[in-house]
């Protein structure tokens, strides 16, 4: 799964390890679901687009 969270939380100038500390998940895991290495649970997906107030669908892109 794609997603564009690195280009998101430049936008807001927000650092991994501050995204990380608020929602409660270490900075290797912003680090790796970034880099496309890991594709996060649906629950934390909710959380990352709660932070920035946009839909899921805004980060990231699903591709059969």
């Amino acid at each position: 799964m794609k997603n564009k969270l690195a280009r998101l939380r430049k936008k807001y100038r927000v650092t991994q390890k501050e995204l990380a500390q608020n929602l409660s998940v270490t900075r290797q895991t912003i680090s790796v679901i970034e880099n496309g290495h890991y594709c996060p649970t649906l629950t934390l997906a909710f959380k990352i687009a709660r932070f920035f107030d946009v839909p899921i669908e805004d980060i990231f892109i699903y591709e059969e």
